[in-house]
């Protein structure tokens, strides 16, 4: 069709080159076109083809725009998971307890001996899928702000394939998290045991000092530590494959 109207542009002492070098872009200048040499049906073809190019690339358009949006959303996705959890770990939201070791000052890790005591549970749970048993070797200790404290789960791999497994952890109430700072802990590491393999897993932590003077405190006696063991999946389901590196696996600070 273009062909076409080009011959008989060229005929009709059309700029026929410049129509077709210029493109759609031409045809909002009206000015280059004797209109009056056309007739009403190549005229309508001519608004036909301007149309059907403005569309395409407004449709080119969009569609980099959309894909751009999609690219940008799939990005966030991947990284808001580890964004939150290294913001939690460092404010304590979400009943996260803080592991950024940059707040175990000396200053911190002195015994508030006016202030009270307060008792610190621990409970455990296990991922269905997951065939281990896992206990808290302790029920409960009880602690000054600033007293450090050392407490011990215990888990046991009661299958006969070697698993990894990944820990969760929370604070209850949520408000105390802030203060609940961990020196180390088992669940900043997967854990790997081997088939029928039991492990005492440390806890170190204390409750920032901070804690004894904070108002939104004064009624809170009572604070529960509690982990939930994960599957770790990788080759076989989670088992670990031959080729895998038997040593604990680091995954970082969570």
């Amino acid at each position: 069709m273009l062909h076409k109207l080009l011959f008989r542009a060229a005929s009709r002492s059309i700029p026929a080159r410049r129509l077709f070098s210029a493109g759609p872009m031409c045809l909002k200048n009206q000015s280059q076109i004797d209109i009056s040499k056309l007739t009403q049906k190549e005229i309508q073809q001519l608004r036909s083809l301007k149309f059907q190019r403005d569309r395409q690339f407004k449709d080119r358009t969009a569609a980099y725009y959309f894909t751009s949006i999609a690219v940008l959303f799939l990005g966030l996705a991947y990284a808001a998971v580890p964004l939150y959890r290294a913001i939690c770990a460092r404010t304590g939201f979400g009943g996260i307890p803080i592991t950024d070791k940059r707040k175990f000052t000396d200053d911190k890790l002195i015994p508030v001996e006016s202030g009270k005591r307060i008792r610190v549970s621990f409970t455990s749970e296990v991922s269905q899928i997951l065939p281990w048993k896992f206990v808290p070797e302790q029920r409960e200790v009880h602690v000054l702000p600033g007293e450090t404290a050392l407490a011990f789960y215990k888990a046991r791999n009661t299958s006969d394939k070697d698993i990894i497994g990944m820990a969760t952890y929370s604070i209850t109430p949520g408000d105390a998290a802030p203060y609940f700072n961990k020196i180390q802990c088992f669940c900043f590491e997967e854990q790997r045991l081997a088939a029928g393999e039991e492990i005492d897993m440390p806890v170190f932590f204390f409750i920032d000092p901070d804690f004894a003077t904070d108002p939104r405190m004064r009624n809170i006696d009572d604070i529960v530590l509690h982990y939930t063991f994960f599957r770790a999946h990788y080759a076989n389901g989670g088992a670990v494959s031959e080729s895998a590196n038997p040593q604990v696996m680091d995954s970082g600070s969570s």
